[in-house]
């Protein structure tokens, strides 16, 4: 009864309706009636066509969602949002506008951000400038470094900036053949690693360790700060004849030979690498391995704390044959290009 009520309303409504507006509604209903045949498996099959179709007949006539039954109106609705997105990403594809950062470009500015912590967008854009690269600042500033406080250095670079000014000194015990103590002073600079002074005696006294300290450094080259333990020996002439080169006296905690530290891995070096393999018949011939090892660990031998470079900068050799020559008696070998 009630679709009966329906009709009539509609066939006397129909004079009333424009001629275009029934030809939307007749051409939906065509539509629908051909995709109700081409039903498969109890549920009508849309193509993109007949999506297009619906929508661009919905833009011209809105009217005509009340006769559309095959689809619901919020349907429609979003297949017209769809397209609108699809439509405005092929309007606005990258034709135009900023080229695309390149994965070396970002990654280089990346490692500039980061290897310089204390480098705002500005410094970072003139190094990228210099070397080439024509981008923005404002790119820059997207592709740095996020941190979450200031700027500040590493312990590396904090280290690096102050290893110069210090230098490490201390002794070490060597039996001899005769089974004598013989007492060796090596002082080491913190920069390079560099072993600067070697000396042997029997008897070390304050007045000798004055002496070595002042035959190892020139007075233009004295490091500002020199790190020992607290050994009888470095007694009140020790810290008078600093004090007169203009160094500053730093002993280390009581029963802490950590904070000596690079003095202590250099002479467990000498003892792992050469003293331990021989025996040493006195003070002279101690003197000369010292003094060989000395010339073998500041020219020749490599160091991870300086990217594998020797503290007397070795060259990297790249043509020529390889040749083998013996350090140390043969204990170790280093190798040269002829």
């Amino acid at each position: 009864m009630i679709a009966l009520i329906r009709l009539l309303v509609a066939i006397l409504a129909s004079p009333f309706k424009s001629r275009s507006r029934l030809e939307a509604e007749n051409a939906a209903l065509r539509q629908q009636l051909i995709i109700l045949r081409r039903k498969l498996g109890g549920r009508a099959r849309l193509t993109n066509t007949d999506r297009w179709f619906f929508v661009q007949l919905y833009r011209w006539f809105p009217s005509v969602l009340r006769g559309i039954t095959t689809i619901r109106p919020e349907t429609l609705l979003r297949w017209h949002r769809a397209g609108f997105r699809r439509y405005w990403r092929w309007k606005s594809r990258g034709r135009v506008g900023r080229p695309q950062v390149g994965a070396e470009l970002r990654a280089l500015l990346r490692q500039m951000s980061a290897e310089n912590p204390l480098w705002g967008a500005p410094r970072i854009h003139g190094e990228l400038l210099k070397l080439g690269f024509e981008v923005s600042q404002s790119t820059v500033a997207k592709y740095m470094v996020r941190r979450r406080g200031p700027p500040s250095q590493g312990w590396r670079a904090f280290l690096a900036n102050h290893a110069p000014h210090l230098a490490e000194m201390d002794l070490f015990v060597i039996p001899t053949i005769g089974f004598d103590m013989l007492y060796a002073f090596v002082i080491v600079r913190l920069d390079r690693r560099a072993l600067v002074w070697i000396g042997v005696t029997r008897h070390p006294t304050a007045e000798w360790v004055a002496r070595q300290i002042t035959e190892a450094f020139p007075w233009s080259e004295a490091p500002r700060y020199l790190i020992r333990d607290r050994d009888g020996v470095f007694g009140p002439i020790v810290r008078r004849r600093l004090r007169a080169m203009g160094i500053r006296d730093k002993p280390i905690a009581p029963a802490s030979p950590w904070q000596n530290a690079f003095a202590e891995r250099l002479i467990g070096s000498i003892r792992r690498e050469y003293l331990d393999h021989l025996i040493v018949l006195g003070e002279a011939h101690l003197r000369r391995l010292l003094r060989s090892y000395a010339d073998y660990y500041n020219e020749v031998r490599t160091h991870r704390a300086l990217n594998k470079d020797a503290p007397i900068s070795r060259a990297v050799q790249r043509i020529g044959a390889i040749k083998s020559r013996k350090s140390l008696g043969g204990l170790h070998h280093h190798y040269v290009r002829m």
